[in-house]
């Protein structure tokens, strides 16, 4: 399985948006009917790494038609401004 990367994020308060997610995997948490980014942190510093094609490193969301096995198989995803999941989907 390949894994899937974050083509975007609008989260301009993320310690992790340096111009796109720069952490080395994601985990997409939230409850349902919400799949938030679970790595999302909002400090005055940036971390990650200085550049990244940041993954999703698991996904809490079984309720999701892309959820595999607690992965996501999804070619890629989108982080909007509220955290969520922009592929997200009840089966």
């Amino acid at each position: 399985m390949k894994t899937t990367t974050i083509d975007s994020c609008a989260i301009s308060e993320c310690a992790f948006n340096n111009n796109g997610c720069s952490a080395v995997a994601v985990t997409i948490a939230g409850k349902a009917n919400d799949a938030s980014c679970g790595t999302f942190i909002a400090l005055n510093e940036h971390g990650g790494l200085p550049v990244a094609h940041a993954t999703i490193g698991a996904c809490q969301r079984v309720e999701c038609v892309h959820n595999h096995q607690l992965l996501c198989d999804a070619a890629a995803i989108d982080v909007n401004a509220k955290a969520d999941c922009s592929l997200y989907r009840v089966a």
